[in-house]
């Protein structure tokens, strides 16, 4: 390798390079001038002769060296060694005798024709020096290996003498009856081959059932199996992506393509392989695949798990298998531990599968009978016995017919079957000619493109097919239509903003889509979507207005359905998620596939025949901070063009579109949501797998109060306020406005400055224009965003306007739920919120229309410190504004745009004019939502917690006559410290007399309950201060320093059992990470949470654009990071209780017919129902905190964490630390939760 090593630097630098780089010491040759550095482009002055001769000694030196390596390298035992001809121009023999007197070469007619050329009269060079070192080395690895060799081959043998005495012994074990040898080989004749393969399954499965327990005392000595996890993922995903496509035969030959032990490749075959195919070949009933594979497996070393043991009974199942080989499958279970019960409860089983596995149970024990499941009904929480044991119960109905919810399940099956949907953009301008004919040219390129890139998808599949018996993306560019591929390719291409996009980001974006629209293929499979719609049908009789099922939740009505049929919604557990790397390579080869075809003329417009032909992508690269980010970004033409077409159509997933019926019930981690789109329940990272396999592996029962809240909060019907949209679309379409949040479009971007400067134009002044220029660049990019966004939403708002729509939800790891559609929902900003109206409406009643003035008033800000009373008199007092608002938005007073929320508050206006303009003010039908939102939240949860009378009474749990404002009391704590250390003569005190503010402490008060550190909250403060033009600048690190110390001692001061309980968490979690475990706990209604923060680690995929690093934090065979682990603990149990809060307060409005949706810690009503829902909220916060919360924490992370060396007489110094620490729980105050009850201001 060395030669070939050699060869290629010949041929790239040059026969003279190399010599210089060769010439050994004591060479007179002169070298570079003093103080001149070696540079590529600098002459020296050499006459001819000498450099003649200086370039033959370098040729000679390196044939000398070449020779010598060949013969090294030919005389060792060195296996498939080939060294190729190296060429070099031959030596002009007119200067042999200038070398010879150089002492470079000797005369080859006095030397041995076989023997090297060395240097006449001198010691051997460096290079035989280094020859020798490494022929010593090659020795020394030698001897290593003969070492290895011997001790694996005594390995090898004792494996072999340990099977010969199994076989020996079990020659004399009889587990049947014999049968005749003449009668037995009838009986095989007469057999079908499965019968075959049962009497092989009894062999290999009786010899190796006891191999294992045999061998357990030579796994000490065996050499220990290299990892090869990325390589086995891949393997894995190539298998399962095969056997989705039916082509089990080829993933048969891939999988015995690497079961070669000789080769070393066996030892990539992992557990989950050899079950992909074990229920590959169960479902075909072939039962000698079974047992061969089963072989392979104990011969590997591997053990089976359930999965394996339940695949072989349902094959056992389908061919009705004899009574002895089912007893012997069940036995060896019996011998790990496993029974046959097992395999109901710890898998969920498809139900065919499901009845194959019991049929062949039952042939062995005819009376076994798995045991049922907990009933619906039944829950571990005790916050919830009452919601689910008093019956019967009527729960609310949705505002539309049986027939009209149908009509919308049609559309939205449509919608999803169809992948994709194209809207009419809301930025709408009249067309030129130019637009006209950019519009004709981008047609014409389309379609060119289209054809380039299927002619280089068919050839890249054709190339990779002829890769046999390897795993490679072949598979995976099967699954669709080679169009399908093709689409999504020119959908990327068309959604690349000007500026480009990441290569990470788009190849992830890719893979996706195509793991997406496969997924929905597979399930619009006849046999699966034709039940599914029957299913579906029949669940909405316990929605729509017009019939009579109402006493069941979405859940439990769809449970009941699912036992009536013959296929279940567990279908949808055999989805497989594609690892990263197949995402990353499949997205990568598009996007290579698209900068190789997608090419466009230099000059659209030019009228020669031949036009030259540019890429309209191009891979570049950028710096994000110190990182070097590689870039996807189109040419500028290209933008232009686009940009010029002004294409009035936007092109979306459907998976980030409102649902157009009720979203599927939650009724598993792996089903609801959209009907055929892939949902996740708990949604996370890319690639963290730890949340769903806890969600997997809890008691069904403990989570059917979360699927129950998340299905209610999914349930609620929405419409489009279209007065208020059509308003937003104008000044949308005219330029935005930076007052009211409406982003102004492009055009409107600042102008980079002129790139030319003066020749004598200094250092700092051409700094200074890279640095004007580079922020027009980063403006224009913010720009572009925010406008696309605004776009994005008024869209699709344009788009529903007429229709009535669905937000399902979904969660995070700590319990907070979301709607998944991203784009367009009620989580969205002030504008987004102030187009969304419940589809149902309700009439007002007797306190609605002062709820809504009071609504108007929060909206604005202005009276936050005043009581209810005074909000509604100021609203009252203001009724012309409102009136005027509402009728002259654009034109009249404008009061409405001086406001916190100005859209929200222009809304209430218009929905204020409507009731009170109405013949009857409590008859009017109002959709509008009323938010009541909590005062500091965490802090509550952290008052009630500790008991905490004065904490409590900051954040509004204790009944006061105006509401308490935790800033201002904390402003003023800081203020007043202030003024006793200025008295005291601290300067820093001094400088800071009146620039104490409420504004100034705000945030970091805000951020302590999410644990912010004393340094982040300085940084925090030491912001605030930059802002006041006023204040003396090099006092700000230290005024912030100063500052953020008393913020802290006032709030330990105001919240000291806030502090012991948020220090206690923090210790919890720095002794369990420190032990190498990461934080768990579980919610008070059951939910299991586990936080995904591991040491980072770096994944390296090399592709022909460049190598793609990803970056994991949540990989589970990483150790903890302590110090995310610690100081994310009490921030995240503190939103795991708020969302437990939420979720009971939505449970029970369901209860109640109330409608409800929250944003985290704002709930939502209607005006006719926010009476109700306050006291439902404030019920259960005293529901929720009268539990022993930190009690049973306490007991959960002792079980959990310290179980293991509890038992041990002797603990270590670590162990008794952290053991006291879990144990000792904070102490609690005197406060009465029962206060809550009357406090007015605890939601408002």
């Amino acid at each position: 390798m060395s030669v070939l090593r050699l060869r290629a630097s010949l041929l790239s630098r040059g026969a003279s390079g190399l010599g210089r780089a060769l010439r050994p010491e004591g060479c007179s040759c002169p070298g570079p001038e003093k103080g001149v550095p070696w540079t590529r482009g600098r002459r020296y002055s050499v006459n001819a002769p000498e450099q003649d001769r200086r370039r033959d000694a370098g040729q000679v030196e390196l044939l000398e060296v070449l020779e010598a390596r060949v013969r090294q390298l030919q005389t060792e035992y060195v296996s498939e060694v080939t060294v190729n001809r190296v060429e070099v121009a031959p030596v002009r023999m007119g200067n042999q005798k200038d070398l010879q007197a150089l002492g470079l070469v000797e005369d080859r007619a006095k030397g041995d024709s076989g023997s090297a050329a060395q240097p006449v009269g001198k010691a051997p060079s460096r290079w035989v020096e280094k020859l020798s070192q490494e022929k010593s080395d090659l020795h020394k690895r030698q001897q290593d290996l003969e070492v290895r060799l011997k001790n694996q081959t005594f390995y090898e043998s004792m494996i072999k003498k340990r099977e010969k005495a199994i076989l020996s012994r079990k020659s004399k074990v009889k587990f049947i009856k014999q049968i005749p040898s003449t009668e037995k080989e009838k009986a095989t004749k007469r057999r079908p081959q499965n019968n075959l393969s049962q009497e092989s399954f009894i062999n290999k499965e009786e010899l190796l059932t006891q191999s294992k327990t045999d061998f357990d005392d030579l796994n000490p000595f065996m050499p220990e199996m290299s990892k090869h996890s990325r390589k086995q993922v891949f393997l894995l995903a190539c298998l399962e992506c095969l056997l989705s496509m039916n082509r089990l035969t080829e993933a048969n030959q891939l999988f015995f393509s690497y079961s070669n032990h000789k080769k070393g490749r066996g030892k990539l075959l992992t557990l989950p392989m050899y079950n992909c195919l074990l229920k590959a070949w169960a479902k075909q009933g072939f039962l000698d695949q079974i047992s061969t594979l089963f072989y392979m497996m104990n011969e590997s070393g591997l053990t089976p798990d359930l999965v394996s043991y339940a695949s072989a009974l349902e094959c056992m199942g389908r061919v009705n298998a004899d009574l002895v080989i089912i007893k012997s499958c069940l036995n060896q279970m019996a011998q790990q531990g496993l029974s046959p019960e097992s395999l109901f409860q710890g898998l969920v089983l498809p139900r065919q599968e499901r009845m194959m596995v019991l049929k062949a149970v039952q042939k062995v024990e005819p009376s076994f009978s798995p045991s049922l499941a907990c009933s619906s009904r039944n829950t571990i929480s005790p916050l919830l016995k009452d919601f689910y044991s008093k019956k019967p119960v009527s729960y609310p109905k949705l505002p539309l017919s049986l027939s009209e919810l149908q009509n919308c399940f049609q559309q939205q099956l449509q919608l999803e079957s169809a992948m994709t949907i194209s809207i009419d953009s809301v930025d709408n301008k009249p067309l030129t000619s130019q637009n006209h004919l950019a519009r004709d040219h981008l047609k014409d390129l389309k379609s060119q493109w289209e054809e380039a890139l299927m002619k280089t998808f068919k050839e890249t599949k054709i190339h990779m097919s002829k890769q046999k018996q390897q795993a490679s993306l072949f598979p995976f560019l099967c699954l669709l239509k080679n169009k399908d591929y093709v689409d999504l390719m020119l959908q990327a291409l068309f959604n690349l903003p000007p500026h480009g996009d990441s290569l990470i980001h788009l190849v992830m974006d890719l893979g996706m889509k195509v793991y997406n629209k496969n997924l929905i293929q597979m399930k619009m499979k006849p046999f699966v979507l034709d039940e599914l719609k029957r299913k579906y049908m029949n669940y909405l009789h316990l929605l729509a207005k017009d019939t009579q099922l109402d006493s069941y939740l979405p859940r439990e009505h769809w449970e009941a359905l699912e036992s009536e049929t013959t296929i279940c919604s567990d279908f949808f557990i055999q989805e497989k998620v594609w690892p990263d790397v197949v995402l990353v390579q499949l997205g990568t080869q598009l996007v290579e596939i698209m900068v190789q075809s997608i090419h466009m003329p230099t000059n659209l417009f030019s009228s020669q025949a031949e036009k030259k032909l540019i890429p309209v992508l191009y891979h570049v690269y950028s710096f994000l901070s110190v990182k070097q980010i590689g870039f996807i970004k189109p040419h500028p033409s290209f933008s232009q063009l686009v940009a010029d077409a002004a294409c009035t159509k936007l092109t979306f997933d459907s998976s980030v579109m409102p649902m157009l019926c009720p979203p599927m019930p939650w009724i598993s981690p792996h089903f609801g949501a959209y009907i055929l789109h892939p949902t996740k329940l708990m949604r996370c990272l890319d690639g963290t797998v730890q949340h769903q396999q806890l969600l997997e592996s809890c008691p069904k029962q403990n989570l059917h109060a979360v699927l129950d809240a998340l299905n209610q909060l999914g349930s609620c019907a929405w419409k489009v306020n279209q007065p208020v949209l059509d308003l937003i679309i104008s000044i949308f379409n005219s330029k935005g406005s930076k007052k009211l949040d409406v982003p102004p479009p492009l055009s409107e971007a600042p102008v980079p400055p002129s790139y030319q400067l003066s020749k004598d134009a200094s250092s700092s002044e051409k700094a200074k224009l890279r640095r004007e220029i580079a922020q027009c660049h980063k403006t224009a990019r913010e720009m572009y965003s925010l406008r696309t966004d605004a776009l994005y939403k008024l869209s699709i708002a344009h788009h529903l306007r007429d229709q009535i729509f669905w937000f399902p939800h979904n969660m995070d790891f700590r319990g907070r739920t979301y709607p998944c559609p991203p784009h367009f929902n009620h989580l969205g900003s002030d504008m987004t919120r102030a187009i969304l109206l419940f589809a149902e409406g309700k009439p007002l009643g007797p306190n609605g229309l002062d709820w809504l003035k009071i609504h108007l008033i929060n909206l604005t800000g202005l009276k936050k410190k005043e009581s209810l009373q005074a909000r509604l008199a100021y609203a009252n007092e203001i009724l012309e504004d409102i009136l005027d608002s509402a009728d002259n938005p654009l034109t009249g007073r404008k009061w409405w745009m001086d406001v916190d929320e100005p859209w929200q508050a222009l809304a209430c206006c218009m929905e204020i004019a409507r009731a009170v303009r109405s013949p009857d003010p409590e008859a009017y039908i109002s959709h509008f939502p009323i938010h009541q939102d909590g005062s500091c939240n965490g802090l509550q949860h952290y008052a009630a917690l500790g008991r905490d009378v004065i904490g409590a009474t900051s954040v509004n749990l204790m009944p006061c006559d105006v509401p308490q404002d935790v800033y201002s009391v904390v402003a003023q704590m800081v203020e007043e410290l202030r003024k006793r250390d200025a008295a005291a003569g601290r300067s820093i005190a001094q400088v800071l007399e009146g620039f104490i503010s409420r504004k100034l402490v705000k945030q970091t008060v805000m951020t302590v309950v999410y644990g912010v550190t004393y340094y982040g909250g300085r940084l925090q403060i030491e912001k605030r201060l930059k802002e006041l033009d006023m204040f003396p600048k090099e006092s700000v690190w230290e005024a912030s320093f100063y500052i953020s110390q008393l913020v802290f001692s006032s709030l330990s001061e105001m919240f000291s059992g806030t502090r012991e309980i948020q220090d206690w968490l923090t210790k919890s979690a720095h002794f369990i990470s420190k032990s190498g475990s990461t934080v768990q706990w579980v919610t008070p209604l059951g939910l299991p949470i586990i936080q995904p923060y591991h040491k980072s680690q770096k994944i390296v995929i090399p592709g022909s654009l460049q190598s793609l690093c990803l970056m994991s934090c949540s990989d589970v065979s990483q150790k903890p990071n302590t110090l995310k682990q610690k100081n994310a603990f009490p921030p995240n149990f503190i939103h795991s209780l708020d969302s437990t809060h939420m979720m009971l307060t939505a449970l029970h409005c369901h209860k109640q017919g109330l409608t409800f949706v929250s944003v985290h810690d704002c709930f939502w009503t209607h005006a006719c129902t926010v009476d109700c829902m306050n006291k439902i909220c404030r019920e259960q916060f005293v529901n929720l905190h009268s539990q022993p919360i930190l009690n049973e924490l306490s007991k959960y992370l002792v079980q959990k964490y310290c179980s293991g060396f509890l038992s041990r007489d002797s603990l270590s110094s670590s162990e008794k630390l952290m053991l006291k620490t879990l144990s000792h729980v904070p102490e609690r105050g005197d406060f009465d939760l029962q206060n809550v009850k009357q406090s007015t201001y605890f939601f408002s």
